[in-house]
Protein backbone atom coordinates (compact mmCIF):
# COMPACT_ATOMS: atom_id res chain seq x y z
CA UNK A 1 0.00 0.00 0.00
CA UNK A 2 0.89 3.76 -0.34
CA UNK A 3 2.74 5.29 2.43
CA UNK A 4 1.80 8.31 1.10
CA UNK A 5 -1.15 9.96 -0.73
CA UNK A 6 -1.46 9.92 -4.45
CA UNK A 7 -2.58 13.94 -5.16
CA UNK A 8 -5.35 14.45 -7.28
CA UNK A 9 -6.20 15.87 -10.55
CA UNK A 10 -7.10 19.13 -11.39
CA UNK A 11 -9.24 19.48 -14.52
CA UNK A 12 -10.14 23.11 -15.53
CA UNK A 13 -10.78 25.82 -13.52
CA UNK A 14 -12.86 25.38 -9.81
CA UNK A 15 -12.94 27.90 -6.72
CA UNK A 16 -12.93 24.52 -4.20
CA UNK A 17 -10.40 21.81 -4.33
CA UNK A 18 -11.03 18.06 -6.25
CA UNK A 19 -13.30 16.05 -4.10
CA UNK A 20 -12.35 12.69 -2.46
CA UNK A 21 -10.56 11.04 0.11
CA UNK A 22 -6.90 10.34 -1.44
CA UNK A 23 -5.68 9.06 1.72
CA UNK A 24 -8.28 6.56 3.05
CA UNK A 25 -5.42 5.22 5.87
CA UNK A 26 -3.32 3.93 2.69
CA UNK A 27 -5.69 1.63 0.95
CA UNK A 28 -4.75 4.24 -2.24
CA UNK A 29 -2.35 2.56 -4.58
CA UNK A 30 0.21 4.23 -6.57
CA UNK A 31 -1.92 3.89 -9.63
CA UNK A 32 -5.00 5.14 -7.39
CA UNK A 33 -7.54 2.34 -7.11
CA UNK A 34 -8.53 1.41 -3.69
CA UNK A 35 -11.28 -0.97 -2.31
CA UNK A 36 -15.07 0.42 -2.78
CA UNK A 37 -15.67 1.71 0.51
CA UNK A 38 -19.18 0.11 0.46
CA UNK A 39 -19.87 -0.15 4.00
CA UNK A 40 -20.26 4.07 4.22
CA UNK A 41 -23.08 4.38 2.01
CA UNK A 42 -25.53 5.53 4.03
CA UNK A 43 -29.50 4.69 2.76
CA UNK A 44 -29.46 8.26 1.92
CA UNK A 45 -26.78 7.58 -0.67
CA UNK A 46 -28.65 4.56 -1.78
CA UNK A 47 -31.55 6.31 -2.59
CA UNK A 48 -30.21 9.34 -4.19
CA UNK A 49 -28.79 6.38 -6.51
CA UNK A 50 -32.23 4.60 -7.06
CA UNK A 51 -33.79 8.14 -7.68
CA UNK A 52 -30.71 8.77 -10.34
CA UNK A 53 -31.56 5.73 -11.89
CA UNK A 54 -35.35 5.46 -12.34
CA UNK A 55 -35.38 8.97 -13.61
CA UNK A 56 -32.57 8.80 -16.18
CA UNK A 57 -33.48 5.13 -17.10
CA UNK A 58 -37.04 6.55 -18.31
CA UNK A 59 -35.61 8.66 -20.70
CA UNK A 60 -33.47 6.47 -22.87
CA UNK A 61 -35.70 5.34 -25.41
CA UNK A 62 -35.18 7.00 -28.77
CA UNK A 63 -32.30 8.82 -27.03
CA UNK A 64 -29.91 5.94 -25.90
CA UNK A 65 -28.08 3.68 -28.52
CA UNK A 66 -29.52 0.50 -28.67
CA UNK A 67 -25.57 -1.50 -27.24
CA UNK A 68 -26.47 0.83 -24.07
CA UNK A 69 -29.90 0.12 -23.81
CA UNK A 70 -29.33 -3.79 -24.05
CA UNK A 71 -26.18 -3.85 -21.51
CA UNK A 72 -27.71 -1.28 -19.16
CA UNK A 73 -29.47 -4.14 -17.09
CA UNK A 74 -26.17 -6.20 -16.88
CA UNK A 75 -24.96 -2.98 -13.73
CA UNK A 76 -27.47 -5.41 -11.36
CA UNK A 77 -29.25 -3.54 -8.41
CA UNK A 78 -31.54 -0.53 -9.54
CA UNK A 79 -32.33 0.37 -5.97
CA UNK A 80 -29.21 0.45 -4.12
CA UNK A 81 -25.51 1.19 -5.58
CA UNK A 82 -23.73 -2.10 -6.77
CA UNK A 83 -20.89 -3.61 -5.65
CA UNK A 84 -18.28 -3.91 -8.41
CA UNK A 85 -17.19 -6.99 -7.67
CA UNK A 86 -20.59 -8.55 -8.52
CA UNK A 87 -20.49 -6.05 -11.71
CA UNK A 88 -16.67 -7.49 -12.70
CA UNK A 89 -17.73 -11.05 -12.50
CA UNK A 90 -20.15 -10.31 -15.59
CA UNK A 91 -18.07 -7.63 -17.38
CA UNK A 92 -14.80 -9.91 -17.27
CA UNK A 93 -16.63 -12.52 -18.83
CA UNK A 94 -18.44 -10.11 -21.38
CA UNK A 95 -15.70 -8.23 -22.40
CA UNK A 96 -12.89 -9.38 -20.65
CA UNK A 97 -12.71 -5.67 -18.59
CA UNK A 98 -13.30 -4.51 -14.63
CA UNK A 99 -14.12 -1.63 -12.92
CA UNK A 100 -11.25 -0.45 -9.93
CA UNK A 101 -12.64 1.91 -7.43
CA UNK A 102 -10.82 5.38 -7.15
CA UNK A 103 -11.16 8.31 -4.77
CA UNK A 104 -11.84 10.90 -7.69
CA UNK A 105 -10.34 12.33 -10.87
CA UNK A 106 -6.60 11.12 -11.42
CA UNK A 107 -3.84 12.14 -13.62
CA UNK A 108 -3.82 11.44 -17.02
CA UNK A 109 -0.88 8.87 -16.99
CA UNK A 110 -2.47 6.69 -14.89
CA UNK A 111 -5.65 6.80 -16.23
CA UNK A 112 -4.38 5.86 -19.49
CA UNK A 113 -2.48 3.26 -18.34
CA UNK A 114 -5.42 1.96 -16.50
CA UNK A 115 -7.78 1.90 -19.66
CA UNK A 116 -4.81 -0.03 -21.70
CA UNK A 117 -5.16 -2.75 -19.05
CA UNK A 118 -9.18 -2.85 -19.28
CA UNK A 119 -9.30 -1.63 -16.12
CA UNK A 120 -12.23 1.27 -15.99
CA UNK A 121 -11.47 3.73 -12.94
CA UNK A 122 -14.86 4.08 -11.24
CA UNK A 123 -15.45 6.81 -8.60
CA UNK A 124 -17.22 5.59 -6.02
CA UNK A 125 -18.41 8.64 -3.64
CA UNK A 126 -21.76 10.14 -5.18
CA UNK A 127 -22.98 13.47 -5.16
CA UNK A 128 -24.97 14.97 -2.24
CA UNK A 129 -28.46 15.92 -2.44
CA UNK A 130 -28.41 19.13 -3.20
CA UNK A 131 -25.98 18.30 -6.40
CA UNK A 132 -28.85 15.85 -7.82
CA UNK A 133 -29.73 17.58 -11.01
CA UNK A 134 -26.09 18.40 -11.78
CA UNK A 135 -22.46 17.91 -10.04
CA UNK A 136 -19.26 19.04 -11.49
CA UNK A 137 -16.69 16.17 -10.82
CA UNK A 138 -18.20 12.48 -11.73
CA UNK A 139 -19.39 10.59 -9.34
CA UNK A 140 -20.29 6.88 -8.77
CA UNK A 141 -23.96 7.16 -10.75
CA UNK A 142 -21.92 9.06 -13.69
CA UNK A 143 -19.67 6.37 -14.22
CA UNK A 144 -21.38 3.59 -13.43
CA UNK A 145 -24.99 4.63 -15.17
CA UNK A 146 -22.95 6.32 -18.25
CA UNK A 147 -20.06 4.42 -18.97
CA UNK A 148 -20.25 0.88 -18.14
CA UNK A 149 -22.89 -0.56 -19.81
CA UNK A 150 -20.97 0.26 -23.44
CA UNK A 151 -17.98 -1.46 -21.71
CA UNK A 152 -20.00 -4.67 -22.64
CA UNK A 153 -20.06 -4.14 -26.23
CA UNK A 154 -16.54 -6.01 -27.60
CA UNK A 155 -16.28 -3.46 -30.18
CA UNK A 156 -16.38 0.04 -27.97
CA UNK A 157 -14.57 -1.85 -25.17
CA UNK A 158 -11.88 -2.32 -27.40
CA UNK A 159 -11.56 1.09 -28.66
CA UNK A 160 -11.52 2.28 -24.98
CA UNK A 161 -8.28 -0.05 -24.53
CA UNK A 162 -6.91 0.75 -28.01
CA UNK A 163 -7.30 4.46 -26.31
CA UNK A 164 -5.74 4.14 -23.62
CA UNK A 165 -2.42 2.52 -25.36
CA UNK A 166 -2.70 5.44 -27.76
CA UNK A 167 -3.00 8.10 -24.40
CA UNK A 168 0.21 6.87 -22.66
CA UNK A 169 2.08 7.34 -25.91
CA UNK A 170 0.24 10.35 -26.22
CA UNK A 171 1.85 11.84 -22.57
CA UNK A 172 5.19 11.20 -23.35
CA UNK A 173 4.62 13.39 -26.47
CA UNK A 174 3.12 16.12 -25.08
CA UNK A 175 -0.07 15.34 -26.67
CA UNK A 176 -2.13 14.65 -23.77
CA UNK A 177 -4.34 17.55 -24.35
CA UNK A 178 -5.45 17.23 -27.92
CA UNK A 179 -6.09 13.19 -27.56
CA UNK A 180 -8.22 13.97 -24.09
CA UNK A 181 -10.72 15.88 -26.85
CA UNK A 182 -11.47 12.81 -28.55
CA UNK A 183 -12.39 10.98 -25.51
CA UNK A 184 -14.55 13.95 -24.65
CA UNK A 185 -16.61 14.00 -28.14
CA UNK A 186 -16.48 10.14 -28.34
CA UNK A 187 -16.47 8.37 -24.68
CA UNK A 188 -18.46 11.28 -22.89
CA UNK A 189 -20.28 12.98 -25.71
CA UNK A 190 -20.57 11.06 -28.65
CA UNK A 191 -23.58 10.59 -30.84
CA UNK A 192 -24.14 7.35 -33.30
CA UNK A 193 -26.38 6.93 -36.41
CA UNK A 194 -28.67 3.88 -36.19
CA UNK A 195 -31.17 2.95 -38.44
CA UNK A 196 -34.07 4.96 -36.44
CA UNK A 197 -31.91 7.91 -36.13
CA UNK A 198 -29.23 9.86 -34.07
CA UNK A 199 -28.72 8.25 -30.87
CA UNK A 200 -26.20 8.89 -28.06
CA UNK A 201 -23.29 6.75 -26.77
CA UNK A 202 -21.31 9.47 -24.58
CA UNK A 203 -21.31 8.78 -20.68
CA UNK A 204 -21.50 12.36 -20.23
CA UNK A 205 -24.79 12.69 -22.48
CA UNK A 206 -26.55 9.33 -21.26
CA UNK A 207 -25.99 10.37 -17.19
CA UNK A 208 -27.31 14.01 -17.68
CA UNK A 209 -30.89 14.64 -16.98
CA UNK A 210 -31.42 17.48 -19.77
CA UNK A 211 -28.15 16.79 -22.21
CA UNK A 212 -29.54 13.43 -23.78
CA UNK A 213 -32.61 15.50 -25.12
CA UNK A 214 -30.71 18.58 -26.03
CA UNK A 215 -28.00 16.10 -27.50
CA UNK A 216 -30.08 13.97 -29.49
CA UNK A 217 -33.21 16.15 -30.34
CA UNK A 218 -32.59 19.92 -30.10
CA UNK A 219 -31.90 22.18 -33.21
CA UNK A 220 -29.35 24.43 -31.42
CA UNK A 221 -26.28 21.82 -31.46
CA UNK A 222 -23.94 21.61 -34.38
CA UNK A 223 -23.34 17.72 -35.03
CA UNK A 224 -20.59 16.78 -37.55
CA UNK A 225 -19.31 13.71 -39.30
CA UNK A 226 -16.31 12.65 -36.74
CA UNK A 227 -12.76 13.54 -37.89
CA UNK A 228 -9.53 13.30 -35.88
CA UNK A 229 -7.70 16.04 -36.85
CA UNK A 230 -11.49 18.15 -36.70
CA UNK A 231 -12.20 16.88 -33.04
CA UNK A 232 -8.62 17.11 -31.78
CA UNK A 233 -8.77 20.75 -32.85
CA UNK A 234 -12.05 21.99 -30.71
CA UNK A 235 -12.38 23.09 -27.70
CA UNK A 236 -14.83 21.77 -25.48
CA UNK A 237 -17.04 23.35 -22.03
CA UNK A 238 -17.00 21.74 -19.17
CA UNK A 239 -19.99 24.20 -17.43
CA UNK A 240 -22.89 24.25 -20.10
CA UNK A 241 -24.54 21.78 -22.64
CA UNK A 242 -22.16 21.24 -25.53
CA UNK A 243 -22.70 23.45 -28.88
CA UNK A 244 -21.34 20.65 -31.05
CA UNK A 245 -21.56 16.94 -31.18
CA UNK A 246 -19.41 14.18 -33.77
CA UNK A 247 -21.22 11.74 -34.90
CA UNK A 248 -19.89 7.93 -35.97
CA UNK A 249 -21.73 5.38 -37.98
CA UNK A 250 -20.49 2.61 -36.24
CA UNK A 251 -18.49 1.21 -33.41
CA UNK A 252 -16.02 -0.91 -35.80
CA UNK A 253 -15.74 3.03 -37.58
CA UNK A 254 -14.30 4.32 -34.33
CA UNK A 255 -12.06 1.33 -33.76
CA UNK A 256 -10.57 1.56 -37.05
CA UNK A 257 -10.20 5.23 -36.85
CA UNK A 258 -7.55 4.85 -33.99
CA UNK A 259 -5.50 2.08 -35.55
CA UNK A 260 -3.13 4.15 -37.43
CA UNK A 261 -0.19 6.02 -35.26
CA UNK A 262 -0.92 9.16 -34.24
CA UNK A 263 2.24 10.66 -33.80
CA UNK A 264 2.25 12.10 -37.39
CA UNK A 265 -1.08 13.41 -36.79
CA UNK A 266 -0.02 15.68 -33.39
CA UNK A 267 3.27 16.78 -35.82
CA UNK A 268 -0.02 18.35 -37.79
CA UNK A 269 -1.37 19.60 -35.36
CA UNK A 270 1.07 21.55 -33.89
CA UNK A 271 0.72 24.06 -36.95
CA UNK A 272 -2.99 24.11 -36.79
CA UNK A 273 -5.10 26.23 -34.48
CA UNK A 274 -8.03 25.60 -31.93
CA UNK A 275 -11.44 25.93 -32.69
CA UNK A 276 -13.56 26.85 -30.58
CA UNK A 277 -16.25 25.15 -28.78
CA UNK A 278 -19.62 25.83 -31.37
CA UNK A 279 -17.43 27.49 -34.09
CA UNK A 280 -17.79 26.24 -37.91
CA UNK A 281 -15.20 26.15 -40.30
CA UNK A 282 -15.76 27.74 -43.61
CA UNK A 283 -17.94 24.57 -45.52
CA UNK A 284 -19.15 22.92 -42.55
CA UNK A 285 -22.81 22.14 -42.67
CA UNK A 286 -24.07 20.34 -39.29
CA UNK A 287 -26.17 16.83 -40.01
CA UNK A 288 -29.46 17.07 -39.71
CA UNK A 289 -31.27 15.12 -36.87
CA UNK A 290 -33.15 12.22 -38.79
Amino acid sequence: MNTGSPTPAVYGESERPPRGDYARGGQVQADYTCPQDYASYTDADHDTYRRLYERQAAQLPGLACDAFIAALPSLGAKDRIPRFQDINARLRQATGWEIVAVPGLIPELPFFQLLANRRFPVTDWIRRPEEFDYIVEPDVFHDLFGHVPMLFDPTFADYVQRYGEGGIKAHHLGAGEKLARLYWYTVEFGLIRQPQGLRAYGAGILSSVGELQHAVRSPQPHRLPLDLVRTMRSRYKIDSYQSTYFVIDSFDQLFDMTAPDFAPLYERLKSEPDIEAGALLPGERSLGLG
